[in-house]
């Protein structure tokens, strides 16, 4: 694959489209199923857990906000992250190309749909996304990205919203922008740290952030989980302020060799919504995990954020294995499952074939709707 720094002159065979969309669907499906799989029990604590569902914990989708099968505010982010990506390369052919700014109008959309009912017809930039209604739900969002996201101001690295923050909200929506395959990993490092200073501070939040967008990377392009960690310890080795997130990685690989994989090994790494535990806990239950199935299960039986950890994890997974590997009927029954695939799809599309679909000089009239260049 011939690829320039930004995706747009990649030269695609038919079977790495293929292989490439399948990896972009299996991450993005396997963290909402991660999500949806924790969502039930986030809040609970070990015992907890058990204690509701058995000695074996949560084996299987429960109910939360209403249903079996519901995503949190996790995986809504990181559907608006998707879509701020393709609307960055459409707008690009304007002469504009800012990704950060394309992603922060894209989180400025998912707002609304915090506070609104439903899609505002009046809005002629919301494109095909912010259009559905099953978005227009409040699912625990954290008050870092209510708040964060709570007016057009955008924080930047030198002037971030929430300067103290470090919970895993930013690192949780951040695993799209390992997706841009053509791009350096050194860049999807910069761009990850720059989004997620939009709504966090701390230095280790946004790391974290940039640390799973560099796994997520190497797995897309074909990288074992283990290279991809190597591969982001030593990018991250150069960056001030990385020495948590970096400790946290060489954790997580440490704990594979420990003995069997259990709630004790994983709440060693750590029981909180700090960004590099979750990122800790999520690898590791993706290094050990025997299968899919098995490794999500791991990251949401433990006190810590379990729908945090399982989304991390279940997009890890699925960019390994890609979308074949997802458990058919935990797919079956996810909330939103042919909006995800719809969006996987479009950027699959976008990154592989861009310059099909638009160029300065002409576009299809159906890709300009679903992702206006306003």
């Amino acid at each position: 694959m011939s690829t320039g720094t930004t995706g747009t002159t990649a030269v695609w065979g038919r079977a790495q489209q293929q292989d490439f969309r399948s990896r972009v669907r299996g991450s993005l499906l396997g963290g909402a199923i991660g999500d949806a799989l924790g969502a039930g029990v986030s809040a609970l604590t070990l015992e907890a857990i058990r204690a509701a569902h058995g000695a074996d914990g949560v084996t299987d989708f429960v109910a939360a906000h209403g249903r079996r099968g519901s995503v949190t505010a996790v995986t809504q982010l990181t559907l608006f992250t998707v879509d701020g990506l393709i609307r960055a390369q459409v707008r690009r052919d304007t002469g504009a190309w800012h990704p950060p700014t394309d992603v922060h109008r894209a989180h400025l959309r998912w707002a609304a749909t915090q506070n609104a009912w439903g899609p505002d017809e009046r809005r002629t930039d919301n494109g095909w996304l912010a259009g559905e209604e099953w978005l227009y739900a409040r699912r625990a969002p954290t008050r870092e990205c209510i708040v964060g996201f709570g007016d057009a101001t955008m924080g930047t690295l030198a002037v971030p919203k929430n300067p103290a923050a470090r919970d895993s909200a930013a690192l949780t929506r951040s695993g799209p922008f390992g997706l841009l395959v053509g791009w350096e990993p050194q860049l999807v490092l910069q761009l990850a740290v720059e989004c997620a200073a939009q709504t966090h501070g701390h230095a280790t939040a946004q790391l974290a952030a940039g640390a799973f967008a560099l796994l997520v990377h190497g797995l897309a392009r074909g990288e074992t989980l283990d290279g991809s960690v190597q591969h982001a310890l030593a990018l991250l080795a150069d960056r001030p302020g990385s020495e948590q997130v970096g400790d946290a990685l060489r954790q997580a690989l440490g704990s594979v060799r420990q003995g069997i994989p259990g709630p004790a090994l994983i709440e060693a790494l750590g029981d909180t919504d700090s960004a590099e535990e979750v990122l800790a806990v999520a690898l590791y239950c993706a290094l050990v995990g025997e299968d899919v199935r098995h490794g999500l299960r791991l990251a949401v039986n433990h006190s810590g954020p379990s729908a945090a950890t399982g989304a991390v994890c279940g997009a890890l997974l699925g960019a390994l294995h890609g979308e074949t590997a997802l458990p058919p009927a935990w797919l079956a029954e996810l909330e939103g499952r042919s909006t995800v695939l719809e969006i996987a799809d479009d950027f699959a599309m976008e990154m592989t074939q861009g310059p099909a679909l638009h160029s300065p000089t002409a576009a299809a009239p159906g890709w300009l709707a679903r992702y206006p260049r306003g």
